[in-house]
């Protein structure tokens, strides 16, 4: 069961950590610090749910006066570029402008790079300028993997990663001892420098902790500390052929950069006893590990190996396509900094998962649009009227405020000629008694200039209606019940417009039949383009990464990739509610 708004949302108490937060600072805590972090992989382009993460690691660090630091945790170089870095980097800046925050990250020096060495928290601003690498920390990692080795703490294993499998036990069943356990503290330093400088082969051993092969926690049976992997990494090249795991690198590197409260999602809870076993055996600083629900969203997929094979296998155009959940794609349709903070606002923070409404999200984008977008008339599917009491080239020019109730954002000249263009499904031939836009005999008002009566319906051979003719009347007083929008047709702008909808056609994508997948569940309609789209002459002008609302119709981005000088591309970011397509259940 998913979560929807109601419109009747009321300011949330304060969340679960920030009472842990209050709670650690009453008590003197890290001196009262507040140090959070956002610590992305560089395997694959941010999504939503990343989102909520960065809104909350900053709000809660922007909130309590504190340090915000972005971290790549990037100690898989196989699956990880610069490519994703850049994009990272950049999804963060625009995220946080939100915030008002007008000093961003900056890339640091790539390959090979020798970083500045950074004294946690010496920087007197709100985030550091250069994001964090934990390759950066790759040596110190090292030297205190050797410290758990002379502790007794941690032993080479020759066991491949089927037998380790095959050791670790089950959930319901102890794992046993891997033969090398009990390796001397001399051997398995002796092999490790060994490990490290190349002598063995990709997979042939390991480093592992010595912690409990009975623990009721699996993450505890010894876990795998680094591996034997010769790949070249996008930022120290290839001085490195062994790689230490995410849950040996993610918590030592919190302590190195001085992290108060390492936020995470739900599935590390049980990874959390690893994360302080590492802290408390090196000696190291322990920052407190909190867990909250991660987002899940109706009508989506938020796995980033489902995302990569949606890229790979071209069911959508790119990580940027507008149809995903992804920053970049939300960003191309349309999505402001300003609307996915109030967003993740909106939805707080929780300690279970459950799935939010896509309408929660889509609400959030209308609110922040109807407040900022301009609006303009577009005729997405057109049919001519002739306006016959009007003179054959005649044009009338009316004024149009920008903004029906931001007077400052000033007004637009709007052409009024014999021939206009209204959309198709704004006149219907046999009308029920609560349809109030154009039918035959009937009066409608244009929107701006003045009311039209359909004096005649023209078809074609088959039937299909193919023109209106019909009387002007320029008299505002009089009242009628319907507006509609038009454009002129003889001036009016031929532009593309691209219709999206939902890249899944079910709730739940990945609640496929016996023998399907979350493919199966693709929306074959959630993307449609329209060619000849009708827009009002002043949008010719619009600027790449511009907002418009068209009246009636939604609310449209000018495409930043495809949009040329006078040939802007739209696409539309939302909807606006439509009572009679509810209330005829058309789409």
């Amino acid at each position: 069961m998913s979560d929807a708004p109601t419109g009747n949302e009321k300011s949330a108490p304060r969340n679960f950590i920030q009472q842990i937060i209050d709670a650690d600072r009453a008590a003197g805590k890290n001196g009262g610090r507040v140090h959070t972090r956002f610590p992305p992989e560089p395997n694959g382009y941010l999504h939503i749910g990343h989102a909520k993460s960065i809104c909350l690691n900053f709000g809660l660090a922007k909130e309590y006066g504190g340090k915000f630091n972005l971290r790549f945790d990037d100690t898989n170089p196989a699956k990880e570029e610069q490519e994703y870095v850049d994009s990272i980097v950049d999804d963060v800046n625009w995220l946080i402008a939100g915030f008002g925050e007008t000093e961003g990250f900056r890339v640091q020096g790539s390959e090979n790079s020798s970083p500045a060495p950074r004294t946690p928290n010496a920087e007197p601003s709100l985030l550091n300028p250069e994001p964090f690498f934990a390759s950066d920390y790759f040596d110190q990692l090292y030297a205190w993997a050797t410290q758990l080795i002379k502790g007794g703490k941690a032993y080479v294993c020759d066991l491949t990663a089927e037998q380790m499998r095959e050791y670790r036990g089950t959930l319901t069943a102890p794992g046993k001892d891997s033969p090398n356990r009990n390796r001397t503290i001399a051997e398995n330093l002796e092999l490790f420098a060994q490990m490290r400088d190349g002598k063995f082969a990709d997979g042939s051993r390991t480093l592992r902790a010595k912690i409990d092969m009975a623990s009721p926690n699996v993450n505890m049976r010894d876990p795998v500390l680094y591996r034997i992997k010769r790949a070249h990494h996008h930022r120290t090249g290839d001085k490195w052929c062994i790689y230490p795991s995410y849950d040996y690198t993610h918590g030592q590197s919190d302590s190195i950069e001085g992290i108060t409260h390492s936020i995470c999602t739900l599935e590390f809870e049980n990874h959390r006893p690893l994360y302080d076993w590492f802290c408390r055996e090196l000696g190291i600083h322990h920052p407190q590990q909190i867990e909250f629900a991660r987002l899940n969203l109706t009508y989506a997929v938020m796995s980033k190996r489902k995302l990569l094979q949606l890229v790979q296998e071209k069911h959508v155009a790119g990580w940027d396509d507008p149809r995903m959940l992804t920053i970049r794609g939300l960003r191309r349709r349309g999505y402001t900094p300003e609307a996915m903070r109030a967003f993740c606002e909106r939805i707080g923070v929780a300690k279970f998962n459950s799935t939010i409404d896509m309408a929660w999200l889509e609400d959030a984008i209308r609110e922040d649009l109807n407040e900022r977008a301009p609006r303009g008339m577009g005729v997405l599917r057109p049919l001519k009227v002739v306006l016959a009491n009007l003179k054959e080239g005649e044009t009338i020019e009316l004024d149009a405020p920008n903004h029906p109730q931001q007077p400052e954002m000033g007004s637009r000249k709007i052409p009024l000629t014999r021939e206009i263009f209204i959309e198709q499904e704004d006149f219907m031939e046999d009308a029920p008694k609560k349809f109030f836009r154009l039918k035959p005999a009937g009066e409608v008002r244009l929107r701006c200039a003045g009311i039209i009566k359909c004096d005649e319906v023209v078809k074609d051979a088959a039937g299909k209606v193919t023109e209106l003719r019909c009387t002007f009347d320029p008299d505002h007083s009089r009242k009628v019940k319907g507006t509609i929008h038009w454009v002129s047709a003889p001036l009016a702008l031929t532009a593309e417009v691209r219709l999206y909808d939902h890249l899944f056609g079910v709730e739940n994508p990945d609640n496929a039949p016996e023998g399907k997948t979350f493919l199966d569940n693709l929306n074959p309609n959630s993307l449609e383009v329209v060619t000849d789209a009708k827009l009002e002459p002043s949008l010719k002008d619009a600027s790449a990464g511009t907002s418009f609302q068209f009246e009636r119709s939604g609310y449209f981005f000018v495409d930043p990739l495809d949009s040329k000088p006078g040939r802007p591309v739209f696409n539309r970011t939302a909807t606006l509610r439509d009572s009679w397509t509810k209330e005829s259940g058309r789409d």
